[in-house]
């Protein structure tokens, strides 16, 4: 799975978890329905900006929109294995940002 399904896939998760629609998700964050709506089918991806909004109105931290189930950063205390996912999940984001 690329990380843009893995966005997609968590931002609906979440919002779906917190009993938000996509209007209200829209609401909280100052934008339509329909981009909501384009985002969740893979229209269109979010800038940087709109990312921090929606990790705030869902009340998680933007980068848990980014992480597989089988990512166990926030579960390990290893710290040699959470720093190469914070360096992996950087590279991720930095190579979509400059695709859009």
């Amino acid at each position: 799975m690329d990380l843009r399904s893995v966005f997609i896939a968590n931002l609906k998760k979440y919002r779906k978890e917190r009993n938000l629609s996509q209007l209200k998700l829209a609401e909280l964050c100052g934008t339509s329905t329909s981009y909501i709506g384009e985002i969740e089918i893979g229209k269109k991806f979010p800038s940087v900006e709109m990312i921090q909004r929606f990790s705030e109105a869902i009340n998680i931290q933007p980068h848990m929109l980014f992480m597989t189930e089988t990512d166990s950063y926030s579960e390990t205390n290893d710290k040699e294995k959470k720093e190469k996912m914070i360096e992996k999940l950087q590279t991720a984001i930095r190579e979509i940002v400059e695709s859009a």
